[in-house]
């Protein structure tokens, strides 16, 4: 199972500007629960967008990369896609409906590999107040709280399953834009249960 993300996929600890362990990551937490039903393919990365290329930093575009790692990756029997928080940075400029757009754009791509019952899309946690100070604006923080609905109209749309990371966790206050490691266990739980469905 593909798990194509950012660096909350990655497992970015915003308190040690460094790697959450595997004891600590949602994607290793569900592995360890899914066990022998499915193997985790972690593709997250630090800054990834759905479709933007971020002009402080290369490779950053999920579109671009996409299909080389389906390819590196295939077979696959799922794939869960969490993409948005970095597009709501300020330097892109970027509207929900526009971000969404670019997540289309995506899953369109793992379409091509993934039937879309079994695809989970996962709508962003919101940005809060501290990621004032990382590259996000007011309206960035606006944004983040508009792609719930954007994301789900996007799921019923393809017919694949949707999760809302808000309606389940914060961002950290330390810097508003990722995971705590109970945000972490939160997550993991939820996917679970969506996956054990879809498995």
């Amino acid at each position: 199972m593909l798990v194509f993300g950012d660096s909350n996929t990655w497992g970015f600890n915003p308190e040690k500007f460094d790697r959450y362990s595997e004891e600590v990551r949602w994607t290793s937490l569900l592995q360890k629960s899914l066990g022998n039903d499915a193997l985790i393919l972690e593709e997250g990365l630090n800054g990834r967008t759905t479709a933007f290329d971020d002009p402080d930093c290369a490779g950053r575009n999920g579109l671009a990369s996409l299909p080389a790692i389906l390819e590196a990756n295939r077979p696959l029997d799922a794939a869960v896609i969490m993409l948005g928080t970095n597009d709501c940075k300020s330097v892109f400029h970027a509207t929900a409906d526009e971000i969404t757009a670019g997540l289309e754009k995506c899953l369109t791509k793992i379409l091509d590999d993934v039937s879309a019952e079994n695809i989970l899309l996962i709508s962003p946690f919101y940005l809060g107040e501290a990621a004032l100070n990382f590259g996000n604006d007011v309206q960035s923080l606006a944004v983040s709280r508009e792609l719930k609905d954007a994301y789900k109209a996007l799921s019923d749309k393809y017919g694949a399953a949707f999760l809302a990371a808000s309606d389940i966790t914060e961002a950290s206050k330390v810097d508003g834009q990722h995971l705590t490691a109970e945000g972490h266990h939160a997550l993991s739980k939820a996917v679970l249960k969506v996956m054990n469905n879809i498995l």
